[in-house]
Order: C-alpha cells, then sequence, then structure tokens
C-alpha cells in the first residue's frame, strides 16, 4: 500500500485504530493487506507498516488519539468537526492528541496535546452549526457501542436511553476478534 492509498484509506473510513482490535477498520491490517496476528512488529512487512503509518500521521490530515476504546485511534480532519461537537460523550483523555517525539538518545516518546488545545478555530466554528446526530452519524456507528473498559455509557446513546435499556437488557459487548 502507498502513502497516499493509506492516507485515502483512512479520509474514506474517517476513524480507524492503528493495530488495536475494535470496531472500526485497522490500519495496519490494511497496508499488509491481510489480518496480523500478534504484533505488526513482528510481521514482515513491518518495515513497509511504519514507512507507510509514519506518512499517514505526518500528513497533518490526522489526529492521533485514543478514542475508540483507548486504543491508538486516527481521526480524519473531515470529522474533527463531528468529534468536537461530541466530545463530552468521551472521556477527555481519549480525545487527546497523542504525538511521538525523538528524544536526543533516540528514544520516541509519546507527548499528548489535551483536548480541546489541538483543535483549529475553523473546526470549532464548524462544530458549532452541525447538530450532536448528525455527528454521531458521521463519526459511525461505532458511537452507540459501549467502552468495555469504562463504566461509560455508550458515546451515541442519550442518558436516558441508558438508564431504561440497562434495565431492559444486559450491555452488549463488542466481540473480540
Amino acid at each position: 500500500m502507498t502513502n497516499d492509498q493509506a492516507r485515502s484509506f483512512v479520509q474514506k473510513h474517517g476513524v480507524v485504530l492503528v493495530s488495536g482490535k475494535g470496531p472500526v477498520p485497522r490500519l495496519t491490517e490494511a497496508i499488509a493487506r491481510e489480518p496480523i496476528a500478534g504484533s505488526w512488529w513482528s510481521h514482515p512487512k513491518a518495515h513497509e507498516i511504519f514507512t507507510v503509518l509514519q506518512a499517514v500521521v505526518e500528513s497533518g490530515d490526522v489526529l492521533v488519539c485514543r478514542l475508540v476504546e483507548g486504543k491508538v485511534t486516527l481521526v480524519h480532519r473531515r470529522l474533527w468537526p463531528a468529534l468536537v461537537r461530541v466530545a463530552g460523550r468521551f472521556p477527555k483523555n481519549h480525545l487527546a492528541q497523542v504525538r511521538q517525539e525523538h528524544t536526543a538518545s533516540g528514544r520516541h516518546v509519546n507527548k499528548e496535546v489535551p483536548f480541546p488545545k489541538w483543535v483549529p478555530l475553523e473546526v470549532t466554528e464548524r462544530a458549532r452549526v452541525i447538530s450532536e446526530e448528525e455527528a454521531l452519524g458521521a463519526l459511525g456507528p461505532w458511537t452507540a457501542l459501549p467502552d468495555p473498559k469504562s463504566k461509560r455509557p455508550a458515546a451515541g446513546t442519550s442518558s436516558r436511553k441508558r438508564k431504561s435499556s440497562a434495565r431492559r437488557s444486559p450491555r452488549r459487548q463488542v466481540p473480540a476478534t
């Protein structure tokens, strides 16, 4: 997969995981063009995966955060207004921008820019004019799933729906893949 194809993949899907398993596609598997068991670092295409991931992350059109289930997630710029619009439905630390910095010793260190400090002004302005339903729809159906690691309700449910559905049936779990 070329860098442009990977960027198009993220743009098309809007929200993708880098490598963790979850309710949205994984970019590492798209790059490898096959499922990856275990760490992608041990995959025969690890060098290609790393190179393409770096190009996508450095493109400026992708937010790296921990949006989906606390896992490293890429969100395309076209969805940033939707994300800002419904930010209150997610744990604040899941919305922090994750940036990798290289130290003088050659190590990589993750630094986080808290939400909303990373949000450009034009994104905030666009977020004000879209409805909550439109924003959740743009982000995708995964927003209606509960976070299995959290007691927080699903991002796409209202508190009234959560309380009434919790009385009637057990919470849906995201199947492990």
